[in-house]
């Protein structure tokens, strides 16, 4: 099994397609008529599938604290071309850390326009393009 895609609320559909548009998804389809709603499919440039899944129902729009998502995480290649090129496009990208103190692993969040956040990972070389069950402690 692996992971397809999620979908996630948002409040105006119009809105949330420019924003994940300059994060840099592409719309590769929609369904305009479903019983949760308006449904647009995205993809990042170099996904082969839809990863994300934009859902709009005005009766079904979550509300400030409302939505059960933590985050979810894009791979970059490079964080601060990354961050410029959002910055650019007017997307606010919060300062880069490294989570162990290495050079080459950066982290930064950034919100889309209903708070949902997002994690960009910038994995140092020779990473698994995610993270595998080598990396989590035995239980």
């Amino acid at each position: 099994m692996r992971a397809l895609h999620f979908g996630l609320r948002v409040t105006d559909l119009d809105r949330s397609i420019a924003f994940y548009r300059a994060v840099g998804y592409e719309v590769v389809g929609d369904v305009p008529d479903t019983g949760i709603g308006h449904l647009t499919m995205l993809k990042l440039p170099g996904d082969d599938f839809v990863t994300l899944e934009l859902v709009y129902h005005p009766d079904f729009a979550p509300t400030d604290g409302d939505s059960p998502l933590s985050h979810f995480v894009i791979q970059v290649d490079d964080m601060e071309a990354t961050r410029t090129q959002l910055t650019t496009r007017g997307v606010d990208v919060d300062e880069p850390t490294s989570p162990d103190g290495t050079p080459d692993f950066w982290t930064a969040m950034l919100a889309d326009p209903d708070g949902n956040r997002i994690e960009l990972v910038q994995w140092p070389p020779g990473h698994a393009d995610g993270i595998t069950a080598a990396e989590q402690p035995s239980s």
